[in-house]
């Protein structure tokens, strides 16, 4: 009897678990760790545990620009973040200065079938979008409150190396000094830089509230946390456990839009609370100054992309 039962254990093999490393930069108690996490069991739950998703939080396998290209090189499943330079430049069409009104503006582009052709690209350098997760849009901080673009003229101002918010700021005459993310406490109170450009959930993460104590709500740029996968490593899957990843990370996607408003608004009486003044600004002045950007990169990615996706977002 103990034969059969041995000989029926080798006969029926269990199926094989595959293993996907998710690696991303935030920190383990943000929202997109929260996404991923949400994601992860999601996935697990349905491929009937063929498919588990390991998670590297906190830049654990490098930062933004080192997991896109692990990514295209296959020593990393997928990943998220905003460098986009190994997936494809033209992703950077999205970040064109005062494109997007506000989230939901935003959504419905990315849910429409211009936003939908954007995120295809990148899949002939052999990176497959499983979607955009709000990075969101980014602000100004500085010592004093900016309430018109004169305001900004020649000041140092930190940047990330985004050519689109190095051109922008040009526009308004600051001055940009791309200083690494972990490097922009100490530079705003040694006066390197006088004002970050942040999004407002890293301005309070990262405490830049406690040397730049005012927020100006300007919506000047919107930025994605890209979500993506290697390619040859999603089709290498089954076709269920393709479906199962794709409705996951829909399903995590929608889920991550409903959270943002109430993540704003609490970090927005957080800050308050904290003494920092948050106004907002008349935007009209300075996206009159911003048309040359959008001039400068139809140039570079193609006049026929650029009309494009302003008319759609116009229109969403």
């Amino acid at each position: 009897m103990s034969g059969a039962v041995l000989s029926c254990a080798f006969a029926f093999p269990a199926a094989a678990e595959t293993t996907l490393r998710l690696a991303h930069a935030s920190s383990p108690d943000s929202l997109i760790n929260k996404a991923v996490e949400k994601f992860a069991a999601e996935v697990k739950e349905e491929s009937k545990g063929s498919v588990v998703i390991q998670i590297f939080p906190n830049g654990q396998l490098g930062d933004e620009g080192p997991i896109a290209d692990g990514v295209g090189a296959g020593a990393i499943d997928i990943g998220l973040g905003g460098s986009i330079d190994a997936i494809d430049p033209r992703l950077n069409v999205l970040s064109l200065p005062f494109l997007f009104k506000d989230a939901a503006n935003v959504h419905k582009f990315l849910d429409s079938e211009q936003g939908q052709a954007v995120q295809h690209f990148g899949e002939k350098r052999g990176y497959l979008m499983l979607g955009a997760l709000d990075s969101g849009f980014r602000q100004f901080a500085t010592s004093k409150a900016i309430e018109k673009p004169a305001d900004l003229s020649g000041v140092k101002i930190r940047t990330p190396p985004n050519p689109v918010i190095l051109a922008t700021m040009k526009q308004f005459g600051a001055l940009a000094e791309s200083i690494p993310f972990g490097q922009v406490y100490t530079a705003l109170q040694s006066h390197v830089v006088a004002a970050v450009e942040p999004e407002m959930r890293d301005y309070y993460d990262s405490k830049w509230y406690e040397v730049a104590k005012h927020l100006t709500i300007s919506n000047y740029i919107w930025t994605a946390n890209w979500w993506f996968m290697n390619k040859d490593r999603f089709d290498a899957l089954t076709p269920e456990e393709q479906v199962a990843l794709r409705k996951s990370a829909t399903d995590t996607v929608a889920w991550y839009r409903s959270e943002l408003d109430k993540a704003y608004a609490d970090t927005q009486a957080s800050l308050e609370s904290k003494g920092v003044t948050v106004t907002k600004v008349d935007t009209a002045p300075f996206a009159e100054m911003v048309k040359p950007v959008y001039a400068q990169f139809a140039k570079e990615w193609g006049a026929d992309l650029v009309s494009a996706v302003e008319k759609s977002a116009a229109s969403n």
